[in-house]
């Protein structure tokens, strides 16, 4: 089975594998001991707001590295990597709206893009799951966490401004104190939770309705877990109304050559 070969594959090999289009799903549980994550591209003149943007909201925009301008490589995270095809799926935004969803981006690509690659909180789903912290994404062949905007307002910089997007992961009540402590050691993957229980609190009135992925109901021992989310951007770019920000498509990770052990602190 493919998942079954990725999920021991390096992070290069799975990026052949989605370039080549043999991949084309969610990248969750792929690539263990390797650090998936989120993506960001605008325009050159928008490049050094966003930059500092990521810099004042560290903990949904763990910056891991920026491209040159029209540059599709990510030569730290990835050498050898091209940024318009090693991703599943990507989604385009102009003006504040979603305008669609595409499976590459080379025809989009222009000489004034910059790439912003930031830690992703699918990279600790290996350490959780080894510690016996269950996964209720991973059971699933295409497994997706519960996404949302909240009232928490990110730190504006230059044109971005908006509000932080968190995932939800139901954890066991009696791990929920560990959880967050093996968490806290990965700062690089939005280290550990935000918020602990009812999502009113934050904004999220109905945990049904997601904004994005798909929304998994705590068992009666599991507790509604946190954890801030890199598809802030995406919310970041509706709310600015920047002309253009390119992404991933939820759950459709860049997965980088770096190692867990190597962003451990």
């Amino acid at each position: 089975m493919l998942r079954e070969q990725l999920s021991n594959a390096t992070g290069k090999q799975v990026r052949k594998a989605i370039r080549e289009r043999e991949w084309t799903r969610t990248t969750h549980g792929l690539a263990r001991s390797y650090v998936q994550a989120n993506l960001a591209i605008v325009p050159e003149q928008y490049a050094f707001d966003f930059l500092r943007f990521c810099q004042r909201n560290p903990k949904p925009c763990p910056l891991l590295e920026v491209s040159d301008p029209g540059n599709p490589e990510m030569p730290i995270t990835a050498p050898g990597s091209d940024i318009r095809t090693d991703l599943p799926g990507y989604r385009v935004y102009r003006n504040g709206a979603l305008i669609e969803e595409v499976p590459r981006i080379e025809h989009l690509w222009r000489k004034d893009h910059v790439s912003f690659i930031l830690g992703c909180s699918l990279s600790f789903d290996e350490i959780l799951t080894d510690e016996g912290i269950a996964q209720q994404h991973l059971k699933e062949e295409n497994g997706r966490i519960a996404v949302y905007k909240t009232n928490i307002e990110c730190q504006p910089a230059g044109v971005f401004k908006g509000p932080m997007v968190v995932g939800m992961r139901p954890i066991a009540r009696k791990d929920v104190a560990r959880a967050i402590e093996i968490t806290s050691h990965y700062p690089l993957a939005h280290g550990g939770p935000v918020h602990v229980g009812d999502g009113r609190d934050i904004g999220i009135n109905d945990a049904t309705k997601v904004d994005w992925g798909r929304y998994t109901p705590p068992s009666e021992d599991e507790i509604e877990v946190y954890w801030a989310c890199g598809v802030t951007p995406q919310a970041i770019a509706m709310a600015s109304g920047i002309p253009e920000m390119i992404t991933h498509s939820a759950g459709h990770m860049f997965v980088t050559d770096i190692k867990l052990s190597a962003i451990r602190t």
